[in-house]
């Protein structure tokens, strides 16, 4: 019998999304799953499972949402089928915070929290001795890095700084910090918000 015990419809709170799709779908089985998995979910996704929420079903179908962004225009154009799903319809919304969905799409579902990763990621580069040398090789490293893993790589870097290294950060760049996460979330370009903290570091040296 299936460990997972079905629910109308919730938002799951996890980075791992893809994980969380794989192990959801495993415990449902045998009923059918249909999975919309993105980085990015936008209203061409909204659109596809509204469409597959509207093929009838004998037996109860799940549709699961993941994503690491949600665009406002795609979760408005959900909320009609997660206030009234149609018969034999369940939805799971996936996500790595709450912020990224509306308030109008949370009080529709009921949130639980998935595991999280209790570990930071390392970085190498010693930042209280970092040379343009090593923030080259960092930038490139990072080049083509995703939104979401831009943002484990601020949350390393802060880590590293006031925690590992336990620096004591300039008014400048705890504000850089404050600025990185905004950025992100404006999709700037990942490698430029990368380039704008660590070469704070690299100047504050050359000032002392």
């Amino acid at each position: 019998m299936s460990t997972h015990e079905p629910k109308r419809g919730y938002i799951l709170i996890s980075s791992e999304i893809e994980s969380e799709y794989q192990r959801i779908s495993e415990e449902l089985r045998p009923s059918r799953v249909v999975g919309f998995i993105e980085d990015e979910f936008k209203i061409e996704h909204a659109k596809a499972v509204v469409a597959e929420a509207y093929i009838s079903e004998a037996q109860t179908k799940y549709l699961i949402l993941g994503a690491n962004n949600f665009n406002n225009i795609s979760q408005n154009s959900l909320l009609k089928l997660l206030e009234e799903p149609p018969r034999n319809i369940e939805l799971i919304i996936i996500s790595p915070t709450k912020s990224n969905l509306l308030p109008t799409v949370r009080s529709r579902m009921p949130i639980i929290k998935g595991q999280k990763k209790s570990s930071v990621a390392e970085i190498e580069v010693n930042l209280s001795r970092i040379s343009y040398k090593e923030v080259f090789e960092f930038l490139k490293a990072n080049a083509r890095v995703k939104k979401s893993e831009a943002k484990a790589l601020v949350e390393a870097l802060y880590h590293k700084a006031a925690v590992v290294e336990k620096l004591v950060l300039t008014s400048t760049q705890l504000q850089n910090f404050d600025k990185a996460y905004r950025l992100l979330e404006l999709n700037s370009r990942p490698q430029s918000v990368l380039a704008m903290l660590i070469m704070s570091f690299v100047g504050e040296k050359n000032a002392n």
